[in-house]
């Protein structure tokens, strides 16, 4: 018997390839639908990823052309690294990052649960409807608009201000930009009025996908309409729980960029600079392209750790995970 399974053991490869071909022969146009969007992948999201090596580099433009100045500049190793850890602006643009990245996650990753759990107790369809509708609505407003929806409203004759000395909460108005503790608050809560309502679609549609028998057990065996939300709703919601909780985590040094650079101002820069507009600023403002390219790795880098990290402990804590 050994013999003969030995024997047979060069044909399995064999065997197998020739499946897989004829597997391919047959989702032929399928392939070919992919193509396109394959293309785009490699030629936008992995091409540029030669650019990394300008991190490495004293990148100066020159003369001659991008490709010439790039490849023939001086190769410095890990030293853009060294002086943005050993930079004094490290420890303030770290601090600034994670206290918004983490308001953010502290406010915005339960609302949209809370939202979506709350309009799934809606029973008149019209009206679910609408407040769907108008809670993701702010989710397709540009920055530049929300930003300035913001301002306006935070202005120190802003109707928030009017409010709170209307109701004797504060005897004169609140100059919130230009206090930096307040700027990290407006931020999480920009956020999460920004997003809260869109993200709520990914709850709504998992609970969508909950089998109805399930409640109806409940029902049956005498369950609130609070019981069933508690122990059917939100066991199903787990699993998109956790893989929404990996990629937040996994962005949390991604504070944003167009919300920082219109709401912040001079005053208050010591609390409302963030990794991004520090790129920004020094990468293209200062010219700095390779100190830019160094700082932006080093954020990817990090981000990409923490992915792994907590993926690795949402697999072995609830057996839930990306990967």
């Amino acid at each position: 018997m050994r013999a003969y399974a030995d024997a047979q053991m060069p044909g399995k490869p064999t065997q197998t390839r020739g499946r897989s071909w004829k597997r391919l022969r047959q989702q032929k146009w399928l392939w070919l639908m992919i193509l396109p969007a394959f293309i785009c992948t490699l030629l936008f999201s992995y091409g540029p990823m030669f650019g990394l090596y300008m991190a490495f580099i004293n990148y100066q433009p020159g003369g001659a052309s991008f490709f010439g100045s790039f490849f023939h500049s001086d190769f410095v190793g890990l030293q853009w690294f060294e002086y943005f850890l050993n930079n004094g602006d490290f420890r303030i643009i770290l601090r600034n990052t994670l206290a918004q990245s983490l308001l953010s996650l502290l406010l915005g990753f339960p609302a949209p649960i809370i939202l979506a759990l709350a309009i799934n107790e809606v029973r008149q369809r019209a009206f679910k409807r609408v407040v769907q509708t108008v809670s993701y609505l702010p989710h397709f407003i540009s920055w530049v608009i929300a930003a300035n929806i913001i301002v306006t409203l935070l202005a120190s004759d802003g109707l928030l201000n009017k409010v709170l000395v209307l109701l004797h909460v504060t005897n004169e108005p609140i100059a919130f930009f230009q206090n930096g503790h307040y700027f990290w608050w407006i931020i999480a809560s920009s956020n999460t009025w920004k997003d809260m309502g869109f993200n709520a679609i990914m709850y709504l549609a998992a609970i969508a996908s909950i089998n109805p028998e399930l409640y109806e057990a409940g029902r049956v065996d005498g369950g609130s309409r609070w019981r069933l939300m508690l122990h059917i709703t939100l066991p199903s919601l787990r699993p998109t729980i956790v893989i929404l909780m990996i990629l937040a985590v996994g962005g949390v040094l991604n504070a944003g960029f167009d919300q920082q650079y219109l709401l912040q101002n001079d005053t208050i820069l010591q609390y409302s600079d963030v990794i991004d507009t520090y790129t920004y600023r020094y990468g293209l403002q200062n010219s700095m392209f390779s100190y830019g390219a160094a700082v932006g790795l080093f954020k990817s880098v990090v981000a990409f750790m923490l992915v792994l990290m907590v993926n690795n402990i949402a697999k072995r804590v609830n057996d839930q995970s990306l990967f």
